[in-house]
């Protein structure tokens, strides 16, 4: 499939994702049928590299796959987008590695906790790997976990921070996910018992983050050599702004026919609603068209083979903290003038989508301080280091 196709795909299951959102969340967990099909219109092959039967496209064009899921079920759009990504970490792993992951089975799903919850000990050809981590979404689904951790010198000061490449028959899943957001996320516990990982399946963040990842050798494809600090926040911020889209649309739809007996009065007719939709709405669209351009434009630096310029990653992830900020307000605007019975106990879309909207706030990837100090500090000409950039 055309990458035109998978998104045409993605696009025409979006009903069908719409109608399983109430099942996600009394489930926990995103439906086993809404990851088929998704599965089938080739979206979790858009990232992952062509030496492994993936499409390696624009990223562009996933994230707009993305935005398009998640409008129609914001637990869905996280876990897809989530488990989506991943195979664009698995590509800079040693090329062993790899091919562990997709030899037998190209369509192999991977999750993720990078947080280095867990404790790591040096071993001979490797590391050997205890602990349990958290917020792990979508890894029902997947038959590997990455999962982050600290290597520690002997007066016990980091030397290291890798990302450990571990397949499910040498972990267990807790499942402990019981939120009032994003509840169908299925985001479990990864609890691993003095597990050894090789050294091929145990990536440090420096090369990562210097774009000289090893799996670069065989995956030359430009998608590969953008930062991995870029990649994943925008990963986490794209279904926020798909949730603050599906939830402008369900408003307008409510709001066409509803009527304020308080007012005696229709509120499609009532200006300061009209003047919070157009608020929203703008909010929105800046949210995106901002993380477009940025990633079209570090896209670009990718395909002319250039290392992309520092002001550029921290103009990436101010706007991507600024997108979430943006669209939990707008969603906020919304619920304001939405009514009670939008707060009632059941399905209702706008409810959903501000609980969705506000959990997805708290990933520490939409910390907005953090974020916006290191452009203020690029911004001013002073030297910004961090491994969020």
């Amino acid at each position: 499939m055309s990458h035109r196709e998978v998104l045409a795909a993605v696009r025409e299951l979006a009903p069908t994702l719409r109608e399983r959102a109430a099942e996600a969340e009394e489930l926990r967990r995103v439906p086993d049928a809404s990851i088929k099909e998704i599965e089938d219109t080739g979206f979790f092959r858009l990232l992952q590299p062509r030496a492994h039967g993936g499409h390696a496209v624009d990223p562009v064009i996933f994230y707009e796959a993305v935005k398009e899921i998640a409008r129609a079920c914001g637990s869905t759009g996280w876990v897809a987008s989530v488990l989506g990504v991943h195979p664009w970490h698995v590509a800079l792993f040693d090329p062993k590695a790899q091919e562990e992951v997709w030899g037998a089975d190209p369509t192999t799903r991977i999750a993720s906790s990078y947080a280095p919850t867990g404790t790591v000990t040096p071993a001979d050809g490797g590391f050997r790997i205890s602990g349990r981590w958290h917020f792990s979404s979508g890894c029902d689904h997947a038959d590997w976990a990455l999962l982050g951790g600290l290597v520690l010198g002997e007066d016990g000061a980091p030397l290291d921070m890798r990302t450990f490449l571990v397949p499910r028959a040498q972990y267990t899943v807790d499942p402990v996910w019981d939120t009032v957001g994003l509840r169908g996320t299925g985001s479990n516990d990864i609890v691993l018992d003095d597990v050894l990982v090789p050294e091929h399946r145990a990536l440090s963040f420096g090369p990562v983050t210097a774009l000289r990842a090893p799996g670069q050798e065989l995956n030359r494809e430009p998608l590969y050599r953008l930062p991995y600090a870029t990649v994943f926040t925008t990963t986490i911020s794209t279904p926020i702004v798909g949730i603050a889209e599906g939830a402008c649309e369900s408003y307008l739809d409510a709001t066409r026919k509803r009527f304020r007996v308080s007012y005696g009065q229709k509120v499609a007719e009532d200006p300061f609603a009209q003047v919070r939709i157009a608020r929203a709405a703008s909010n929105v669209d800046a949210s995106w068209l901002q993380l477009r351009r940025n990633i079209e434009e570090l896209y670009a630096c990718a395909r002319r083979g250039e290392d992309p310029p520092t002001h550029l990653r921290a103009r990436a992830r101010r706007d991507q903290v600024l997108a979430t900020e943006r669209c939990v307000a707008a969603v906020d605007l919304l619920v304001e003038n939405a009514g009670g019975n939008t707060m009632r106990t059941g399905p209702d879309p706008v409810q959903r989508a501000w609980r969705d909207a506000h959990t997805g706030r708290g990933h520490a990837a939409n910390d907005p301080e953090r974020a916006l100090l290191l452009y203020g500090q690029g911004a001013l000409g002073l030297d910004i280091q961090d491994t969020m950039l």
